[in-house]
């Protein structure tokens, strides 16, 4: 496969994954807000500070309100990761690579891409309607990933598009968790308490996750909301599942032929260390610094996959080229 097509249909599914991830960070807003007592105020920075998101918002907004937080992160063009701006790169890469995947999935994109352009103008909307629009948005997500699945065959397009929704779909698991950091409880006294719980719930409800960790475990504690999360073998929203699901890609997209592949070393080692972590010691070490870690981490696999896969060879001394990584 050419490099050229295959770092496009690796970022189409990324920028879908991120899409969707954005409108998951933003119902644990309003997941909270339906929980919370009258008495608690709305906390939208997180989601910013979460999704380093938070300096380039404050070059054109003074004040972190709802209304100017949620057209930044779903319409503004100035922001490259607002839904619109992933919809848009996403559609640009279909588009380059038609002859490579399936009409529907064209169709399909090319459709969700027009109607939220559609409806950005919008002003005024209710909170309701923000609801609605979210899981419109996630709902539309997974249909894609639904045709992708049943349409397209089982070669290096497809391995490629795996690889590219995990990578990015553990990234954005590791910041559902850490959104949990950076929202503010009252005092520290707080930690344990109902408002503390309604928060971890909101995580979980916001990766879609509360009702099978609601099997798995019978009450909310922390510990095991962080092992649900970072290393259940499972689940297909936690970290772990997603490493091992785009290592077995790159593993297939490789046909067996491992010797120097820096892509494999680099995931193989990342995955390996997950696997034999418990959710105690990412307690103990902090969850928010083991978070960062992990996202730092991420993204040299994703350099990596760059480097194997997509990077002109030979090339010229390297000033960048790769597509926005959030």
């Amino acid at each position: 496969m050419l490099s050229r097509v295959a770092n496009s249909i690796y970022w189409m599914n990324r920028y879908i994954e991120r899409a969707e991830n954005y409108a998951r960070f933003m119902s644990v807003n309003f997941n909270l807000i339906l929980d919370m007592p009258p008495s608690e105020r709305e906390q939208w920075e997180p989601l910013l500070v979460a999704n380093a998101d938070n300096h380039l918002f404050y070059q054109y907004f003074d004040n972190p309100a709802r209304d100017a937080v949620l057209q930044f992160m779903s319409f503004d063009q100035r922001n490259p990761n607002s839904i619109l701006s992933c919809l848009r790169a996403a559609r640009e890469n279909a588009r380059s690579v038609r002859e490579s995947i399936t009409k529907e999935m064209w169709e399909h994109l090319n459709q969700v891409f027009l109607d939220v352009q559609q409806v950005s103008s919008k002003q005024g909307w209710k909170m309701d309607e923000w609801q609605d629009f979210f899981n419109d948005i996630k709902m539309a997500s997974q249909l894609f990933y639904g045709i992708v699945d049943s349409t397209l065959s089982r070669n290096e397009s497809w391995h490629f598009s795996r690889l590219g929704r995990f990578l990015e779909r553990a990234d954005k698991t590791s910041r559902f968790l850490d959104i949990k950091y950076f929202i503010l409880l009252p005092s520290i006294e707080a930690i344990g308490t109902n408002m503390d719980l309604l928060q971890w719930s909101a995580v979980l409800k916001s990766a879609s996750a509360y009702n099978m960790y609601r099997q798995a475990f019978r009450v909310l504690r922390p510990e095991d909301i962080i092992y649900f999360l970072v290393l259940d073998r499972r689940f297909p929203r936690s970290i772990y599942y997603c490493l091992s699901q785009a290592e077995q890609s790159l593993l297939a997209i490789s046909d067996g032929d491992t010797k120097g592949n820096k892509a494999i070393k680099v995931m193989g080692r990342l995955r390996s260390e997950l696997e034999f972590t418990d959710a105690s010691e990412i307690v103990t070490s902090g969850l928010h610094e083991y978070l960062d870690d992990f996202q730092k981490r991420n993204n040299l696999v994703g350099e990596a996959i760059f480097e194997t896969y997509f990077a002109l060879k030979p090339v010229a001394p390297f000033n960048g080229g790769t597509q926005e990584q959030g």
